[in-house]
């Protein structure tokens, strides 16, 4: 029996959206975005996060200035009610889809074995 690995895939991607840790975290994004002084701070931390990430993939150096300014915009949106929730029910993803990696790995491991074991 052969298996398309692209519709199963595809089951999954369907799968997770219609779970209750993304309709969870569609709502909140959707809050945020709803509320203008939410989504300006949210978007902030954002452009601050996604341009140090392509600095330190270009391998260029972060700048005291810059980490500090990252860590203020950090603690700013955590003490915004709606974007820290929805910062939770992000992590609450990522975890779920590192634990569906670790599965979808889970053939490789065996046949090459884990290297972190």
């Amino acid at each position: 029996m052969t298996v398309n690995l692209y519709d199963s895939a595809y089951d999954l991607e369907k799968a997770l959206r219609q779970s209750d840790e993304y309709s969870q975290l569609k709502g909140l994004y959707d809050d945020v975005n709803a509320d203008p002084s939410a989504k300006r701070m949210f978007d902030n931390f954002r452009d601050i996060q996604l341009r140090l990430q392509q600095k330190q993939m270009n391998g260029e150096m972060i700048s005291q200035e810059e980490v500090e300014q990252a860590q203020k915009s950090v603690a700013l949106v955590q003490q915004h009610e709606k974007i820290s929730k929805l910062m939770d029910a992000e992590q609450r993803m990522s975890m779920l889809i590192a634990e569906l990696n670790k599965i979808i790995m889970k053939p490789l491991e065996e046949l090459y074995g884990n290297p972190e074991s």
